[in-house]
């Protein structure tokens, strides 16, 4: 079903690749990295809701970006597998516009969730005698409904954005999946102002998060700088390292794509960048978090021996 200003009812989705020995190749690839991205965002999940020590502030909102990450990377990967696998990648239009609904949502949550995650590093480290205070469960499900609200208003901004543009004759879109400078390229009246619109709601998703996250970290390297004895301070590194590590793959690839103007960045330099926080990010947090933790692997270690005893 298209929209009423629209004659196009479906689009065909262009692909990673146009090039036929590089198909199955791809395919056995990417289907390789979303399973193991299914399996360590799931198991992390998992293992956080089983051990009851990792049932912390901190955790609570790993789980979610865990949650987060599996959900966008189920949303874009398997229509993109099936461009590798078929000669003509159709999503029907309605399709289409759910799809880039639902990546604006997750995008935008991560976001968030990643400046609540800096916010309550800031606050275990620079203030732990009020830590248990500041960081209650109401106030962490506060966060979390933040992250949620502003994940669903940023994705209705964008949806109402490319809906309201017309679709031709032309229907081939430019990416492996539903994005929005594609779809601005494809439409026969996108001005100006529809670039307005995905560029400041982009600035606020991801300026406000970074603001946050930069003021968080900025904070936290002065209380650092305080502190005397240098396994202490090793400790606290250790404690944001995964973190700083998370943040810089995703805004670094998120920024590159989106904060430049359309006409600076070729669509195919785009689709590279978007397989890094739509495909590698989401593969790379479980393992970032789990392997650099030492509260995770004590779990992982502890939960494998229950499953062994039993």
């Amino acid at each position: 079903m298209a929209t009423k200003n629209s004659s196009v009812t479906e689009f065909i989705l262009a692909g990673l690749t146009d090039q036929p020995g590089l198909q199955i190749p791809l395919f056995f690839s990417f289907l390789c990295f979303y399973v193991i991205t299914v399996v360590g965002n799931l198991g992390l999940i998992t293992l956080i809701g089983l051990n009851s020590h990792l049932q912390k502030p901190m955790y609570f909102f790993l789980f979610n970006l865990s949650l987060i990450d599996f959900c966008y990377s189920t949303t874009i990967t398997p229509k993109m597998l099936m461009s590798f696998v078929s000669k003509k990648n159709i999503i029907l239009h309605v399709g289409c516009m759910t799809q880039f609904f639902f990546l604006c949502f997750f995008v935008i949550s991560e976001c968030f969730i990643l400046s609540a995650m800096a916010y309550d590093r800031y606050v275990a480290i620079c203030k732990p005698l009020v830590y248990t205070v500041t960081m209650s469960p109401q106030v962490c499900f506060l966060l979390l409904l933040g992250v949620y609200v502003m994940g669903f208003l940023g994705a209705m901004a964008h949806t109402g954005s490319i809906m309201s543009l017309t679709f031709c004759a032309d229907n081939l879109v430019n990416h492996f999946m539903c994005d929005i400078l594609p779809l601005l390229e494809l439409s026969c009246n996108s001005s100006y102002v529809n670039e307005l619109v995905v560029f400041i709601v982009v600035a606020i998703g991801i300026g406000m998060p970074i603001v946050t996250i930069l003021i968080s970290y900025a904070l936290i390297l002065s209380s650092i700088l305080h502190i005397s004895s240098t396994e202490g301070r090793s400790k606290v590194f250790r404690t944001c390292s995964s973190h700083i590590i998370v943040v810089s793959l995703f805004f670094g690839s998120g920024a590159f794509m989106y904060l430049k103007p359309p006409s600076l960045l070729p669509l195919d330099q785009g689709k590279v960048s978007s397989l890094f926080y739509t495909i590698v990010v989401p593969l790379l947090n479980p393992l970032i978090y789990s392997l650099r933790n030492k509260d995770v692997k004590v779990a992982l270690r502890n939960t494998l021996r229950r499953k062994t005893f039993s």
